[in-house]
């Protein structure tokens, strides 16, 4: 899944990028209000954290601005401990949820998590297609009760297909929401990667859809 972090303090943004990406996460990052409403216009993310205050523009608004415009991306809002009245305002402006400062990481990437599986319509934390389950909570696939030991790009391709399991999901769609900004989009990583799953996974899991890309 692809993340947007958009906090000014340098350091929790890099924490909070480093948590993700060790985490599996495709990650991009602004420290500023009006540079972070422009990727939240422009890019396919499938969940924002977005502190409250920001120079430039604040939080609030930004998310006043997605939900205005019909983007409906999760948004984690991160708000003081001691301001209550940025919380109501933050989910009455369109955020999913909040994580109160100081927080613990494991709070941040357990309520992403979950506000992604809701988003793509998922209530457990296991996502089970034929004999595969995936484990969102420990980044876990076993298939018919066993492990299956992925690479990192592969449990993320996996993942993203699992979460959006019925639909087909194109090759261009694939590279948006699981690799950064930097990624060379020409690659054609995603046919590697499919190709691996289907070797270590029964082949039927991901189907191939002839001119329009990839369904599990």
């Amino acid at each position: 899944m692809r993340i947007l972090v958009v906090e000014d303090d340098a350091e929790l943004n890099r924490q909070l990028c480093d948590a993700l990406v060790a985490a599996g996460y495709a990650v991009d990052s602004s420290k500023e209000g009006e540079d972070a409403h422009f990727l939240g216009e422009a890019e396919p993310y499938d969940a924002i954290i977005l502190d409250i205050g920001l120079p430039g523009m604040d939080g609030i608004t930004i998310v006043e601005k997605w939900r205005a415009d019909g983007h409906n991306m999760p948004v984690l809002m991160l708000t003081a401990r001691d301001r209550w009245s940025d919380k109501v305002s933050g989910i009455d402006a369109g955020a999913d949820d909040y994580v109160a400062k100081p927080f613990h990481m494991e709070e941040v990437l357990a309520r992403l998590r979950a506000l992604i599986r809701r988003s793509a319509g998922h209530a457990s934390s296991e996502i089970t297609v034929g004999p595969v389950t995936l484990d969102t909570r420990q980044s876990r696939v076993t298939m018919d009760g066993e492990a299956v030991k992925l690479t990192s790009h592969e449990l993320r391709l996996l993942s993203y297909l699992f979460h959006h399991h019925g639909e087909v999901v194109s090759r261009s769609d694939l590279i948006q929401h699981l690799y950064d900004q930097d990624f060379d989009r020409d690659s054609n990583t995603i046919e590697v990667f499919v190709g691996r799953l289907r070797k270590k996974l029964y082949p039927e899991v991901i189907e191939t859809v002839r001119g329009l890309g990839y369904r599990a």
